[in-house]
């Protein structure tokens, strides 16, 4: 890989828009680009087939039988390959689509010479990364020796035997790449649960610290109001003097309230992120949830602002929706008005049973537009849909784009 320096890229976008993410879907047509350009060096093992129908070894029927068969071979392989670096299909669809592609490996193989024993390759790579490990590992012997058996078939061992190593090991590489995978992404959740886990602790503190700042303050305000209500008839001087000193007490809690509050954060948009990862997931909600989102550039009021709606849409989700998977994305937008950073919510669920905006979104606009974003809110394709927009700058508002 090459080495990609620090800072901006030259069209404006940063490094981490420009690196290829490895277990999760494209965010852009850019990175979908990216991703297939991984995919497209590995076909060179399809030269051979093309090669042999160009020739015109076959006759007429065979050969457009052989063209049919080679387009629907790449077609599915890279659907199912694309498809498993970000959101896979149903493990049935997978199953079909794998069984096809050996069906088709064979049928090409058996039926039009060693030129087309490189079909396996591809089958022993999709074994490799998309089925379980336990069917892989004998999937991929499987497949080899499918190809052996067409080699002997055709009385061409030889060309069988120079992709024997190609054929088993590459599909095993893969299963190691997909565990790698797996692990990178087992990161990420831990590094999320980590940042939860610090939030909680933030939030602890907080509370530790109010109980012991304000708990004497409040018993002694509260005793001194009863002695002053007890003094009053008699003794207004000295109920006078009590409510003085309950005025200094109040006084001076408000201080330390104040004190004990100021290295409490605002919220955090990372935070925010892993506590919905953590939230629906207890709610048994599927939940697709970036880890890392690139904050770089984002005014701390903006960021505040999309970690409070992001707080109060997966609360809607959790607590009104009825949903059973909810997607949270946050992208970099350009619009006619200048950048922004984007949040989106979307789940499947019925969206409640309110006929109009709820407290909860009348307070998230109004604390939008001090930020100066906008708030959309409304009845999506497959549920409901929140989007949260503000500035990448304080330079002005932030209308509602394109």
């Amino acid at each position: 890989m090459s080495t990609m320096t620090e800072g901006p890229w030259p069209d404006g976008q940063t490094r981490g828009d420009r690196l290829v993410r490895i277990g999760q879907p494209p965010r852009s047509r850019g990175e979908a680009v990216r991703k297939m350009v991984w995919v497209l060096p590995w076909l060179i093992y399809l030269a051979s087939p093309a090669q042999d129908l160009a020739a015109g070894h076959h006759g007429s029927a065979a050969t457009v039988a052989g063209w049919a068969g080679l387009t629907a071979f790449v077609g599915i392989y890279l659907a199912i390959v694309f498809r498993s670096m970000g959101r896979p299909f149903r493990g049935w669809v997978v199953d079909a689509a794998i069984a096809v592609e050996g069906a088709l490996a064979v049928a090409l193989a058996f039926g039009l010479g060693g030129s087309w024993f490189g079909l396996f390759v591809y089958v022993s790579v999709m074994c490799g990364v998309t089925f379980p490990l336990r069917i892989a590992y004998w999937t991929i012997p499987l497949n080899t020796a499918a190809m052996m058996l067409a080699g002997w078939y055709h009385h061409d061992l030889d060309e069988a035997w120079g992709l024997f190593l190609v054929v088993l090991l590459i599909g095993y590489s893969m299963i190691g790449v997909r565990q790698l995978v797996a692990t990178t992404i087992e990161l990420r959740k831990a590094r999320a649960t980590v940042a939860q886990l610090a939030a909680n602790e933030e939030r602890l503190r907080l509370a530790r610290d109010l109980h012991d700042l304000l708990g004497h303050s409040l018993s002694l305000i509260t005793l001194k109001s009863e002695l002053a209500g007890r003094m009053l008839p008699g003794h207004p001087d000295k109920a006078a003097q009590q409510v003085s000193d309950i005025e200094q007490v109040s006084r001076q809690a408000l201080v330390d309230v104040r004190e004990a509050v100021t290295g409490y954060r605002r919220p955090r948009l990372a935070a925010e992120l892993a506590g919905a990862q953590v939230a629906l997931t207890a709610a048994a909600v599927t939940a697709e949830v970036p880890a890392e989102p690139d904050l770089t550039g984002v005014p701390e009021e903006s960021e505040a602002a999309l970690a409070w709606a992001l707080r109060e849409a997966v609360t809607n989700v959790v607590r009104h929706s009825g949903a059973g998977a909810c997607t949270v994305e946050v992208l970099r937008r350009q619009t006619l008005d200048g950048p922004v950073l984007e949040l989106s919510v979307e789940d499947n669920g019925s969206g409640g049973s309110g006929t109009g905006p709820g407290n909860g979104l009348t307070g998230l606009t109004e604390r939008l537009e001090k930020a100066g974003g906008t708030l959309e809110a409304g009845r999506a394709k497959r549920g409901f849909r929140l989007v949260a927009r503000v500035p990448l700058d304080t330079g002005g508002a932030v209308g509602s784009g394109a």
